[in-house]
């Protein structure tokens, strides 16, 4: 039954698979045979140099042998434990969490299936403590797929699906210094002043909104995959005052700039913050299980002391997804990849800087660690991407092929290209892919007037 001849893959697939994130008639998938390391090959032994983690998650690389021999130790022992029962192995990876958030202050874990479950289960648990009801987020946000998420992301994906998404989500404004809003007749303001005045805007939702109705603020540390925004020095700790301030939670979503990606175990310890739940996922098994986690300061989980938490899933702290975890991070300590993704992030961020200024249509690069983004526009003084908001266009497609051809693997959203490639990738690495995009980037260039 499940012998398949290489030519059958893809045409059988197609027959059968129902497609996320796509228009099911124009799937065109590759066939993936194996991967190891920072490359992946496909049926016809094609390799790809792998710029996007395959979906930003696998930090530790592909193939590690001894996160695969966890798993099956683990099938081996337990493979599978009921939500209210534990394990040698759930004790194990709520400690190994709990030992990684920032100051151990967040010492209580709550397991998920993935990302977006998290950030649901993170807005259940903020409501029940506070007692309010509103979430904050960002507008340039995405939180996940399923009805919560969705309705707390702020782009357009969540338009498909209004008005039958969860109620209480307001938005409000990122820190987009490149494409700011309240500063493009004084684009040389410090950036003190800069992140000041986007506190202003927040703290004025705040108080439109009612301080007391609101529950949690709720941010991407470094917004992702719409725009690799990276805070302002002072940003992020006046989000925590206005927290305190006001009695509202702050909940870090770290699904894909935690585990190493930004250069720390997580992204919110640039600015020396403690939130008051962390949300993960991707980088927590760098996709080798399925598995996300809510980790929470230990007052919060106290709220539900003596009220039942009347929340929950069959494959909550599955034991096989639980070894995948400790073994990753073990992974991650003993091969020094947290430090790996800072110092060669420090070569992704030169490369990116010497491809802005050798093509035209580069309006901007920015990277955090090994989370790199490049903006293409057609004209830098008027900054209009190549690409309308929220659509795609022949050029980027182009882009994207011609990299495709050329053996990189890299993801195009809407004008940007996103460079978030596995954590053990070296320097000589990036150059290879560098000089694809470099040839790549070409194309783009034709368009600037």
């Amino acid at each position: 039954m499940f012998d398949l001849s290489d030519d059958q893959i893809v045409p059988l697939s197609k027959e059968h698979v129902f497609w996320t994130w796509s228009a099911q008639s124009k799937v065109n998938p590759i066939a993936v045979e194996r991967a190891e390391g920072v490359y992946f090959w496909d049926l016809d032994g094609k390799r790809y140099l792998d710029f996007n983690s395959m979906t930003m998650c696998v930090n530790i690389g592909h193939g590690n042998k001894k996160v695969i021999a966890a798993m099956k130790a683990q099938l081996d022992q337990v493979p599978y434990a009921a939500p209210g029962m534990t394990t040698r192995i759930r004790a194990i990876a709520s400690k190994a969490v709990a030992d990684i958030t920032p100051g151990k202050k967040l010492s209580k874990v709550l397991f998920t299936l993935g990302g977006a479950d998290a950030n649901e289960n993170a807005i259940k648990i903020a409501r029940a403590h506070t007692g309010r009801h509103k979430i904050l987020t960002r507008y340039r946000s995405y939180h996940g797929a399923t009805a919560g998420a969705m309705a707390a992301t702020g782009d357009p994906r969540r338009i498909a699906w209004e008005p039958n998404l969860m109620t209480g989500v307001v938005h409000f404004l990122d820190p987009y210094r490149y494409r700011s809003t309240f500063h493009r007749l004084n684009p040389d303001i410090s950036e003190s002043e800069f992140a000041q005045d986007y506190l202003n805007h927040l703290e004025e939702i705040i108080l439109y909104e009612g301080p007391e109705s609101i529950a949690a603020i709720l941010m991407e540390s470094v917004t992702g995959t719409n725009g690799i925004i990276i805070p302002p020095a002072g940003y992020m700790q006046g989000v925590r005052k206005l927290c305190d301030k006001y009695g509202i939670l702050m909940i870090a979503d770290e699904v894909m700039a935690g585990f190493g990606r930004t250069g720390k175990w997580f992204a919110i310890e640039h600015w020396g913050v403690i939130p008051d739940m962390i949300t993960m996922a991707k980088g927590l098994t760098s996709a080798y299980a399925p598995l996300g986690a809510v980790a929470m300061k230990p007052e919060i989980a106290a709220t539900f002391d003596d009220t039942v938490f009347e929340s929950g899933l069959t494959y909550t702290s599955h034991p096989v997804s639980l070894a995948a975890a400790v073994a990753n991070i073990e992974v991650m300590r003993e091969e020094h990849i947290v430090e790996n993704a800072e110092v060669v992030g420090r070569k992704l961020a030169r490369l990116l800087a010497d491809l802005g200024e050798e093509h035209p249509s580069v309006g901007d690069v920015r990277s955090i660690g090994l989370f790199g983004i490049i903006e293409l526009v057609r004209d830098r003084k008027t900054k209009e991407p190549i690409t309308p908001w929220n659509t795609s266009s022949p050029e980027v497609a182009k882009i994207r092929k011609l990299c495709m051809e050329n053996g990189l693997f890299v993801y195009a959203h809407w004008h940007t290209l996103l460079i978030i490639p596995p954590l053990i990738i070296t320097e000589e690495q990036l150059e290879e892919g560098f000089k694809v995009l470099d040839q790549a980037l070409t194309i783009s260039d034709a368009l600037v007037r």
